[in-house]
């Protein structure tokens, strides 16, 4: 990557050459290769035999990590088409490993086109010395070495080689200070030497400045832009929350007005306490069953964005156009937009939009989203808004936590990236953590190498898993008449056929499949415009018994929380839950058949719900933590009992009327967070809030979305608010252990045990 950047010697050994040969029997080239195999040591490179194609195909699907592949001849023509693929499946997941042929010379004028178009190069058994061949071979497994390490993190790997005594921050001195107490050495041996070594300063001038953007850290940035379609990229150590703000400072100021997606991260929402814009909110659909759908087109418009201001308490002028459109793409729910439908609707109204695409970072590189990422591969209108997008590279790349990064295509604002600085570092450590920086240069070489099989490794495996669950109602339905089990949020059929029968490779690589299509049953959102969304197939949704499609609670369910309580003792996370669903991502890090896990947690739950097993078998820790109120209880009588107190108390009603009207705005963001700082704010029950302007966002975890603002006002029609609280309150209440989390309201407990809501609003 870096001209002076070289792989030092002691990773290289982690690295061995494969050879992948027929090297049985005592004949010419299989002591040849032997001999070969002895000079490459001599070289410092292991070798790794695989005596099949076969056996050489699993090597490279279990591990990436080879310096050179060594493929033998004799094999190769044995079966060429399985040679090929091998080749292949080098060429998609690790780019520029070289690989060779090993022949003899009366083959060599024989190879197939194909071939000579796919390697690398040819060695010559036995005519050529072994100590000619091995210098070829170790010669090209140093020249790709050497090409691995991306700008930074290959600066970092060579600088901490260097083992130089530290003058600087910080303190630790590479670990040493660490070794002084047994706490401070049991920190150390946990997370290494090489860590501490490499957790470097500022001071460090051959590692480059984040704050300044020069050196490696500038060639790091550089690169990332040009494998994300950008023209400019920035590492950002603060994740997507400082990111956001970053970008919403460096466009915004006192009393701009914003149009802002209400289905927004709460970082978005304290970036305009910090900016001092006026928030204009355009309203994202939701569907019976709670789950959050797109922004309409017709919330974007030039009149629609016109007739907010008019109506808006908090801009004055009403004259006021706005200066900046936020969308966040994908949804929670796994929602990606048609772009550049939606950059050249709201190019009409403002000059910049910002993509808050924290966790879609992965879409550049496969082609089933083309055209649905800030960052895409299509023509540049000239009319176009200036682009920014942010990623969390750690969400669903491969980086450390807080790892992200802010990409910037210019349009009609020019970008000025002095002036852009200026936002960078009001929010950017002196004092970065090099190795979230360093990580953010290896996820984006990691992409630029690998992205498309990384990418199609994910699809392959969400797929197999949405067929699978399809497949597994429909045989539990045929063997036994009422007999139940989990949807999965997703077409029925695609092209007429139903899903769960449709060619994997189809479902791969045609978004038509994954389209929404006006008034389908299945997603609930009535006559969106066509190919306006699409269905992100890697984030999966999962429903479990209890309500329909049109939002009915039925007689009988199974909340989700209860359901991720038990998948969550089984050691199986999920990243989100709502009355009746829960979602899973289907990340890069996903393993082959990684997905049957969940499959097993979902079925030992169906057979503990069925026998109604008692809770002191299926969930012991809940049992011993509130005995009082499961003790001798079943886990069909404890769903049944949290379905019953969603139908008393109207939760799903409430909440759904709670995100479908915005309450009135009365103060701005920012003017609220100054009263709160001047503490003209006074804490009051949650069932007292009507009538009152709430000091502090109350988001609600799920979806995490905000329900208000800082600033807004209960009002009559807005009622449903306290309502949807409140049935939080009296669920959290009498199902301890199964509290829910919703920022910006505490929680007491009465005399009586049960639990109280408690907020912030600004005193009258």
């Amino acid at each position: 990557m870096s001209a002076n950047t070289r792989f030092p010697s002691e990773l290289a050994h982690g690295f061995p050459v494969l050879v992948i040969a027929d090297m049985h029997g005592d004949t010419a080239v299989a002591r040849s290769a032997a001999a070969i195999a002895d000079a490459l040591k001599e070289h410092g490179l292991r070798i790794i035999p695989a005596h099949s194609l076969e056996e050489g195909e699993s090597a490279l699907v279990s591990d990436p990590a080879y310096s050179c592949i060594i493929l033998g001849w004799n094999l190769c023509q044995a079966a060429p088409e399985k040679a090929l693929s091998i080749i292949g499946l080098v060429r998609r997941r690790s780019a520029g490993m070289p690989i060779i042929l090993g022949m003899q010379k009366i083959h060599s004028g024989r190879v197939p086109l194909e071939f000579v178009e796919a390697i690398d190069g040819f060695i010559l058994l036995p005519e050529d010395s072994p100590a000619f061949i091995a210098g070829r071979i170790q010669a090209a497994a140093r020249r790709y070495l050497d090409s691995i390490l991306p700008p930074f993190f290959g600066a970092m790997v060579n600088f901490a080689d260097t083992h130089e005594y530290s003058w600087h921050t910080p303190g630790h001195t590479g670990g040493t200070a660490f070794m002084k107490t047994a706490v401070g050495k049991s920190f150390l041996d946990f997370y290494g030497e090489q860590m501490l070594r490499s957790d470097l300063s500022i001071s460090v001038g051959e590692l480059g400045s984040l704050n300044d953007h020069n050196g490696p850290v500038a060639e790091a940035e550089s690169h990332a832009a040009r494998v994300f379609g950008a023209d400019y990229t920035y590492f950002s150590i603060g994740g997507s929350s400082s990111s956001n703000q970053i970008i919403l400072n460096s466009a915004v100021a006192d009393n701009d007005v914003v149009l802002v997606d209400r289905n927004c991260h709460k970082s978005m929402n304290y970036a305009l306490n910090m900016s001092g814009a006026m928030p204009v909110y355009m309203m994202p659909l939701r569907n019976a069953r709670g789950l959050i759908g797109p922004v309409p087109r017709t919330e974007m418009t030039a009149g629609a964005a016109g007739r907010k201001i008019a109506a808006s308490a908090l801009v004055g002028d009403k004259n006021s156009r706005p200066v900046l459109a936020v969308l966040t793409n994908s949804t929670y729910d796994g929602l990606c937009y048609n772009v550049r439908a939606t950059t050249a609707e709201l190019s009409k109204t403002v000059p910049r939009i910002h993509y808050d695409e924290a966790w879609y970072a992965y879409a550049r590189f496969n082609p089933v989203y083309e055209g649905r990422y800030g960052m895409h591969r299509g023509e540049r209108n000239p009319e176009d808004a200036t682009i920014t997008v942010t990623h969390s590279t750690h969400k669903l790349l491969a980086a450390l936590s807080q790892a992200s990064m802010i990409h910037i295509r210019a349009g009609r604002v020019p970008v000025d990236p002095s002036l852009f600085n200026e936002a960078f570092m009001m929010h950017t450590s002196t004092s970065p953590q090099y190795s979230i920086i360093a990580s953010t240069d290896v996820s984006a070489k990691m992409m630029a190498d690998a992205g498309d099989f990384l990418t199609d490794e994910c699809l392959d495996e969400a797929i197999a898993f949405r067929q699978a669950m399809v497949r597994m109602k429909k045989q539990m339905c045929a063997r036994r008449a009422g007999d139940w089990w989990f949807d999965v949020w997703q077409p029925d059929t695609v092209g007429g056929k139903p899903f769960e029968d449709v060619d994997p490779d189809v479902l791969r690589t045609d978004s038509s499949a994954w389209v929404l299509h006006p008034g389908d049953a299945w997603h609930g959102f009535g006559d969106l415009e066509e190919g306006y969304c699409m269905l992100d197939p890697i984030k999966i949704t999962v429903l479990a018994p209890g309500l329909d499609q049109k939002g009915r609670l039925e007689p009988a369910g199974i909340p989700a929380p209860l359901l991720s309580s038990f998948l969550s003792s089984r050691g199986i996370v999920v990243e989100k839950t709502e009355p009746y669903s829960f979602l899973v991502l289907f990340s890069i890090g996903i393993t082959k058949g990684k997905w049957g896990s969940l499959i097993a947690g979902l079925m030992e739950f169906k057979k503990f719900y069925d026998s109604n097993a008692p809770l002191e078998e299926a969930l012991p820790k809940l049992v011993t933590a509130s005995p009082e109120c499961y003790r001798g209880m079943g886990l069909q009588d404890l769903a049944h009992a949290m379905h019953a107190e969603m139908a008393n108390t109207r939760l799903l009603e409430a909440m759904d009327k709670a995100f479908t009207v915005l309450p009135e705005a009365v103060l701005s963001p920012r003017a609220t967070y100054a009263r709160l700082v001047r503490r003209q704010v006074e804490r009051i029950r949650v069932a007292d809030m009507a009538g009152r302007v709430v000091a502090v966002q109350v988001v609600p975890y799920p979806p995490g979305i905000p329900l208000m603002m800082p600033g807004e006002k209960i009002a009559d029609e807005t009622r449903a608010i306290v309502d949807y609280l409140l049935a939080l309150q009296a669920f959290d209440s009498r199902f301890p252990g199964f509290e829910h989390e919703t920022h910006g309201v505490e929680i007491e407990r009465n005399e009586d045990g049960s639990l109280v809501y408690m907020t912030y609003c600004l005193k009258d």
